[in-house]
């Protein structure tokens, strides 16, 4: 998939539009797939997923390498056709079947694997992509420049882009996204492959556009990533989405949650311990772990009946799963893609 291959489509079809004097609606959904399916031969990818997303907000695809993720991405931004057994798919509030290029004029899309031409210099990635999408040459020059200076990329804008490292390459990618004004963009795992400070990097990035009420449809190696960005997340699993909410929805699907309760007097331990009988003891380091899912009636009520028992705790802490652990229970074991989480973490 690459930027490239859908801005001349794009740039045709902004042309096309303007002409005809059509603009794109602003709906509530920005995504509204029901019943997507895609199979290749006897393979089922996608098994009639459903996907609901708002506009102005970010939402994340989680699964398991080969799980379909890149293949929703490709369907939503016109590169490959759904099954005809399909439902209803509409992207910027067009009819992906019926509208496909006035979709192509709503949508930016960084792929993968990058779209840049590393023979020509940042600056002249940025005019070609420009050029593409028929925008007049000043527009395009101012456009590029803004996008350059925002992406911090005017120090290296003159230099071929292949002496640009990972980090460099990745924001010049959706810099060149971003030249034909998007208001819905696909980021297929962004950030694979960058080290943590450009990865934090990126998640500015997309904050800002966020912020500008651009639309971000985003799938990620990195489970602590959707969990900083996103407002809804689905996890697919076997071509279905086997669960979607927000990230603390999800977290609150898992068991495990609990509140440790810890005491400094072996006294008021004791006292506690009788009194919060489900309680799991520890009594060495004097504390309790009290199943629960940390919402506020449940800490309330846990400290109701410490004040019953005439107890204070010295220390008080929530736990509850991480998206590791949702993805685990969710899809059914390890793989590549929870694993370079973990290591995220290190």
């Amino acid at each position: 998939m690459t930027t490239r291959a859908t801005a001349e489509t794009t740039a045709a079809t902004t042309a096309s539009t303007a002409s005809t004097g059509a603009h794109a609606p602003s709906p509530a959904l920005a995504i509204a797939a029901h019943g997507l399916r895609k199979t290749y031969g006897d393979r089922t990818v996608l098994d009639g997923i459903d996907l609901a997303v708002p506009g102005g907000s970010v939402f994340s695809l989680l699964g398991p390498n080969g799980a379909g993720k890149t293949t929703a991405v490709k369907i939503l931004s016109t590169l490959v056709s759904p099954d005809p057994a399909s439902g209803e798919i509409r992207v910027g509030g067009f009819d992906l079947a019926a509208e496909p290029q006035a979709v192509r004029a709503a949508i930016g899309v960084t792929g993968q694997f990058s779209a840049i031409d590393g023979l020509l210099t940042g600056e002249e990635n940025m005019l070609l992509m420009a050029d593409l999408h028929h925008l007049p040459r000043s527009e395009g020059r101012r456009a590029a420049a803004e996008l350059l200076e925002r992406f911090d990329l005017v120090e290296a804008a003159g230099k071929a882009a292949l002496g640009y490292s990972g980090g460099m390459r990745r924001r010049l990618d959706i810099a060149m996204t971003l030249i034909g004004r998007p208001r819905i963009i696909f980021l297929d795992e962004p950030t694979t492959g960058l080290d943590p400070r450009s990865r934090h990097n990126m998640w500015g990035f997309v904050r800002e556009l966020v912020a500008e009420d651009v639309t971000v449809f985003l799938t990620t190696q990195y489970l602590e990533e959707a969990d900083q960005l996103s407002d809804r997340i689905a996890v697919l699993s076997d071509g279905r989405i086997a669960a979607e909410g927000s990230a603390d929805e999800l977290k609150r699907l898992v068991p495990g949650g609990h509140v440790r309760v810890r005491f400094d007097d072996p006294v008021a331990y004791r006292t506690a311990a009788a009194a919060l009988r489900e309680a799991g003891t520890d009594d060495e380091a004097l504390s309790l772990r009290v199943p629960g899912d940390g919402s506020q009636h449940e800490l309330r009520s846990l400290l109701d009946r410490l004040d019953s028992a005439g107890v204070e705790a010295d220390e008080l802490t929530v736990h509850t799963p991480d998206l590791d652990d949702v993805f685990f229970a969710l899809t059914g074991g390890d793989d590549q893609h929870t694993t370079r989480s973990r290591e995220a973490h290190r």
